[in-house]
């Protein structure tokens, strides 16, 4: 049998100064953290690149909305919101990012702009801009000054896989004549 070329290890055994130094330390890091505290938390969100703030008339909410999207088995997920009065009529619209709740791999993105009916209760699906069959992921997305932004992630064939966009186009819509228009500021690039 070869002896072993490291001698014993003097700290394998814990011994009550070990438990001490330990508890010292311990008891330092829970002052010290009493007395570094961050700012006090705000309910107020503050508008931001992606946030406008909305009119005086709430924007609706996207709970219990039925968007256009087969997702079979499993539920669809809001991925990310904002609202601004988009049409110009003094009350504000929702944009939302939709997209099945896959679990695995990268499920296409659909964006759908809601309303308030005239009742003002009753909040529907208005426009679809981005159709989850058209395959495209949002990566980046606003709301601001009467328009909608986007960043979308693509394919440039059926071939490449759905974790990997090969594809970038940054888009824009603006409600003009009763509709939505799209206009491309660039030309979509690779990635």
């Amino acid at each position: 049998m070869q002896q072993s070329a490291v001698p014993e290890l003097a700290h394998t055994r814990t011994r009550p100064i070990h438990w001490l130094a330990t508890a010292t330390a311990l008891a330092g890091v829970v002052a010290l953290s009493s007395v570094l505290q961050p700012d006090a938390a705000t309910a107020a969100q503050r508008p931001g690149p992606h946030t406008q703030s909305a009119p005086a008339a709430a924007a609706p909410a996207t709970d219990g909305v039925d968007f256009p999207l087969e997702c079979g088995p499993v539920e669809a997920v809001v991925e990310r919101e904002a609202s601004g009065d988009l049409d110009g009529d003094g009350r504000a619209e929702t944009v939302a990012v939709v997209h099945c709740d896959a679990g695995i791999s990268t499920p296409p993105d659909g964006i759908y702009v809601l309303t308030r009916g005239a009742d003002g209760a009753r909040v529907r699906v208005v426009a679809t801009l981005v159709d989850p069959k058209d395959r495209y992921t949002v990566e980046d997305f606003a709301v601001g000054e009467g328009a909608v932004t986007a960043t979308l992630l693509g394919y440039s064939s059926v071939d490449v896989p759905t974790c990997c966009p090969d594809r970038e186009e940054r888009v824009k819509w603006r409600w003009k004549n009763g509709a939505f228009v799209r206009s491309s500021p660039a030309e979509a690039r690779s990635v």
